[in-house]
């Protein structure tokens, strides 16, 4: 098997060798750009984004296949396909073999829809709610993002090329274009690096670099984080690629940099590049690895995918919308569940009338109108989730009028009130809308509808629709229920209305820490030219300063409860591997996410945040059902960067495993790491 895998790559590289040879040189810039024409044209197509996949790369006379480049990361943006919930929600489901199952469907629609290289995998860092893209990715810790990620990639390539964004540090949207992020180097490869190297460990296809810089450099023309780490430290073998149309803004620079590919024009690495590259000015020696690799990933996954399974009626099939509702289940988290008369507020009771009320109740609210836009066949808004569960029990004021919201919540024995936001209040920047959050509350209309609801109802339940963390100190403790649906896709109000009515259980957990006050969380401008990202941020920040957050990162509630055992740990080979014993403790069954969070020896270098992610795994539990649940944590991921090396630092370990970020919830268990 060894023998015959090295045969092919040796007949790969020989067959790219031969291709590369037979290019003139400008033959071979064809193979750096997308196929967009410069011209008032290609910029029509460009403003219709979404219109159709992105051609780069035909070669007719020698037979180079071209790549078809189609975004995400909630589903394909051709066509009509499926609309997923956003990557927040499915990283609140801390579920990567269902993450895995979702990026083997959109890579069947992708590839049914003419696209073979899917640009939705997000996994820049959510440093701050605020960023208007938050959506896009799966959360603020770098272990959770990285499995999350990968387990994308791992699904798409069965398909087609999978290129992972935005490499690196891209997480301000109003000043992305110009923007520079200063940061020091163990900062960088601790925080702001692993999930990408994680995904490139899985074999991710392409990278695309981000608009920001880094350091003062744009990171489509940085040398050290292209050259240097992704391809050299890395062993990266694929190809970079742009980000669209201002991703490089000086062709020379952004060759020497590690910028193989140009998207969505030939414009920079045009005939200027050209002209320099003919006098001297750059070495040609560039063009033929840039070229290399991009010819080499496009004939490597020629003859990958199942066109079995391709076709128009593999996009948004019924297989494929079960998915999006599951994906939805998994994802949404309950966030509060006070007892009222006795009992919890959720779920929904037999026979029971439910009040559905707000403006986003009807409306179909599945994330933001940027590069990321999908356009399903159709959307199964909250309202008509439940009203298809419940029929006539349910009754509704979506108006968002305070007055017919009481006399209709009065009327009921259970009301749901339906708040957040839209494409207008964060997504991707496109001219007067979307953007960077303004604020982290919802709106004042929106709090005061939530406390005239509560006030006659006691069994009110907040639904909140968002891309990130909100600030509910203004309200929470007044309502019985909360529950965060994030955008949750086309199947999302099937899926509330089965959480709701307890056809299913809740099993989401937060991926972002949810903080009593915007003033708990580091600074964030979405207007500034310069910020400096320091090492903490998120939890680790939170835990750091000593505040209390309304939510902690890793938290969501259940139907059921679970009890935890004696954790125990040991070395083996290069992993520590933590075993507890958990318990379902409740009457029905349920999931419940272990964590195994890690502080380092006080001789690692600081600061440190006083626990971080060091693993997770989800156990589904009948009731009373007990299971040995075991997180693997590799040594790997415990090293700090020292001195201008990894190192693993010599001494005690201590992990605390539970169910969220909280030191309080928490069983201990202590390692020692010193070398015998």
């Amino acid at each position: 098997m060894t023998q015959d895998v090295g045969s092919g790559v040796d007949l790969l590289a020989a067959r790219v060798d031969a291709l590369v040879a037979r290019l003139s040189l400008e033959q071979k810039l064809h193979q750096l750009s997308g196929d967009v024409p410069p011209s008032p044209r290609g910029l029509v197509r460009i403003a219709r984004y979404n219109s159709g996949a992105f051609p780069s790369g035909e070669d007719a006379v020698t037979g180079i296949p071209p790549f078809r480049f189609a975004d995400g990361p909630r589903g394909v943006v051709l066509g009509r396909s499926t609309a997923f919930p956003v990557s927040m929600a499915r990283g609140a489901s801390w579920d990567p073999d269902l993450e895995a199952r979702i990026g083997d469907a959109i890579g069947v629609e992708l590839r049914s829809q003419g696209a073979d290289l899917f640009g939705g995998v997000c996994i820049n860092l959510l440093r701050h709610p605020a960023w208007g893209r938050a959506q896009e990715t799966y959360g603020e810790d770098p272990v959770h993002v990285g499995e999350m990620g990968a387990a994308l990639v791992r699904g798409v390539q069965r398909h087609a090329m999978a290129c992972i964004k935005h490499y690196a540090c891209n997480s301000i949207e109003n000043s992305r274009f110009r923007v520079s992020v200063e940061i020091d180097e163990r900062t960088l490869r601790e925080v702001y690096l692993p999930h990408f190297r994680r995904c490139i460990d899985e074999g991710a296809a392409v990278v695309m670099t981000a608009y920001n810089k880094v350091n003062g450099e744009r990171c489509g023309h940085h040398a050290w984080l292209v050259r240097d780490v992704l391809k050299g430290e890395w062993g990266f073998e694929g190809f970079t690629i742009s980000d669209f149309f201002l991703g490089v803004r000086d062709g020379a620079a952004g060759l020497r940099g590690g910028l193989d590919v140009e998207m969505p024009i030939r414009w920079r690495y045009g005939r200027r590049l050209r002209r320099a590259i003919e006098r001297g000015a750059v070495d040609e020696g560039l063009v033929d690895d840039a070229v290399r690799r991009v010819v080499r990933t496009k004939l490597a996954f020629a003859g990958v995918g199942e066109p079995e399974h391709y076709g128009s009626d593999a996009v948004a099939s019924v297989e494929h919308r079960a998915l999006a509702r599951e994906a939805a289940i998994r994802g949404m988290v309950l966030l509060r569940n006070e007892t009222v008369d006795g009992a919890p507020a959720l779920p929904a009771r037999d026979g029971e009338q439910v009040a559905v009320i707000g403006k986003l109740a009807d409306l179909p609210v599945i994330g933001d109108r940027g590069s990321s836009m999908v356009n399903p066949p159709d959307v199964v808004t909250p309202l008509a989730g439940l009203r298809g569960a419940l029929g006539d029990r349910v009754d509704a004021s979506p108006s968002g009028d305070i007055g017919a919201a009481v006399a209709c919540a009065g009327r009921a024995d259970l009301a749901v009130v339906v708040v957040g936001y839209t494409f207008r209040d964060e997504g991707e920047y496109v001219l007067a809308y979307g953007g960077d959050r303004s604020s982290l509350r919802l709106r004042p209309a929106d709090e005061e509808l939530i406390r005239a609801v509560a006030r006659v109802n006691p069994r009110t339940v907040v639904v909140l629709v968002a891309g990130s963390a909100i600030v509910t100190e203004a309200w929470r403790h007044a309502v019985a229920g909360i529950v965060m649906a994030w955008y949750p896709g086309m199947q999302g109000g099937h899926a509330l209305a089965d959480l709701l009515t307890g056809v299913a259980s809740f099993s989401g957990r937060l991926p972002c820490t949810f903080p009593r006050d915007e003033a708990d969380l580091p600074p964030f401008d979405a207007k500034a030219r310069r910020i400096t990202y320091e090492y903490l941020h998120g939890y680790r920040w939170v835990q750091a300063r000593g505040h209390a957050p309304a939510y902690p990162f890793g938290f969501g509630l259940s139907y059921t409860t679970f009890a935890y055992g004696d954790v125990h740990a040991e070395v083996r080979g290069d992993e520590v591997v933590l075993a507890v014993a958990v318990t379902n403790t409740g009457s029905r069954a349920g999931v419940e996410v272990v964590q195994v969070y890690v502080t380092k020896p006080d001789g690692a270098p600081q600061p440190q945040a006083p626990r971080t992610l060091a693993g997770f795994a989800r156990v589904e539990l009948a009731a009373g059902a007990r299971s040995d649940v075991e997180v693997a944590v590799p040594l790997e991921r415990l090293r700090s960067w020292v001195d201008g090396a990894w190192e693993l630092v010599e001494g005690a370990y201590t992990f605390g495993v539970g169910p969220n970020s909280d030191p309080a919830t928490q069983r201990l268990v202590s390692v020692d790491l010193t070398a015998s």
